[in-house]
């Protein structure tokens, strides 16, 4: 039996492992995959001021070009380009509920893949990137029934939120990464709507805000706080999912613990009407999710634990990349 100590040196050595692979993947393929202009390369906008064309239904009228609507009687917006010294801030839900995962890797690994892809592509020139990092509370919540689990012995609780400062620099930036992937996971929920409203808070200028979660939280707890944040930052929200998290599986009964409030399940799953009715529930919460991310306009990248997540984000970044310079002379 392993004492505490040799536990943590294990889950040490295998975050700092899987944080090295996932460096290496995206060091040789995000590059390859993703060459062309600078600003192509990042997640938003950008903040730096640059030509001005014709309004398009769907662009943001928060960068009308006034002076020039009223020269030329035509409505215009003004394009932006990647500010040279940006400062990217991460928000990163690292609650129960991310310790899980049926496919190629646990969705904890692939907040950590996320993570390491938005430094690389944000962390050169100068730019800068800081996180902040929310794990569960550490007990329980209470679950009902006869699940109810005991409280655990009192003992000197660590911070649930933990704030990395934003520093320049790629040898910075890795060492961000292995804090990242170095958090401990606790039981309990991370309050997620409090985690966003951290990066609020100080009142920065303008820059790129990116929340990864699996966004389990009710909607109404941190749909305000990303509304917020997107009215002064380009907001984007990378959604983590399992594909059991979608649908059920026919494999008989399955004895089911949530970990975040410690509660059993046992669930019939050759019930097709049970089976049909889970997908149901799934599909209208990731529906209200995407809703409140798109009132909030924040970018939307989905990554699941079954897919290609490189590729995902090489797609997500040349549709933004599309969305950008759509009705411009190249």
């Amino acid at each position: 039996m392993l004492s505490s100590g040799s536990s943590a040196d294990s889950g040490t050595t295998r975050a700092e492992a899987v944080l090295s692979r996932l460096q290496l993947l995206v060091t040789r393929k995000l590059d390859g995959l993703l060459q062309g202009d600078y600003a192509g390369l990042l997640p938003g906008p950008g903040s730096e001021a640059g030509e001005s064309r014709e309004y398009r239904p769907g662009d943001d009228v928060r960068r009308m070009d006034w002076p020039v609507t009223a020269r030329t009687t035509l409505p215009h917006v003004r394009r932006t380009v990647a500010d040279r010294e940006l400062e990217t801030w991460m928000a990163i839900d690292l609650s129960a509920s991310l310790d899980f995962g049926t496919a190629a890797m646990l969705k904890r690994d692939l907040v950590l893949a996320a993570a390491t892809a938005m430094a690389h592509l944000t962390v050169r020139g100068g730019n800068r990137i800081g996180a902040v990092v929310g794990t569960g509370s550490g007990v329980p919540a209470a679950s009902p029934g006869r699940f109810r689990r005991k409280p655990a012995p009192s003992a000197p609780a660590a911070p649930s939120v933990v704030r990395m400062p934003a520093r320049p620099g790629r040898k910075e930036a890795q060492g961000l990464l292995r804090a990242i992937a170095g958090t401990e996971i606790r039981p309990g929920r991370t309050d997620l709507g409090g985690l966003i409203d951290m990066l609020n808070r100080p009142p920065r200028r303008r820059g790129v805000a990116v929340v990864i979660s699996d966004f389990m939280a009710p909607v109404d707890g941190w749909s305000r706080p990303i509304r917020k944040l997107g009215v002064r930052h380009d907001v984007l929200a990378i959604e983590v999912v399992d594909p059991r998290e979608l649908e059920l599986p026919d494999v008989g009964v399955l004895t089911l613990a949530d970990p975040e409030t410690g509660a059993l399940h046992e669930v019939q799953t050759a019930d097709p009407a049970l089976r049909h009715r889970y997908a149901e529930a799934a599909a209208e919460q990731r529906g209200a999710i995407a809703s409140a991310l798109r009132a909030a306009g924040a970018a939307h990248l989905r990554l699941r634990t079954d897919t290609d997540w490189l590729l995902d984000v090489v797609r997500f970044v040349a549709a933004q990349r599309h969305a950008r310079t759509r009705g411009t002379t190249r």
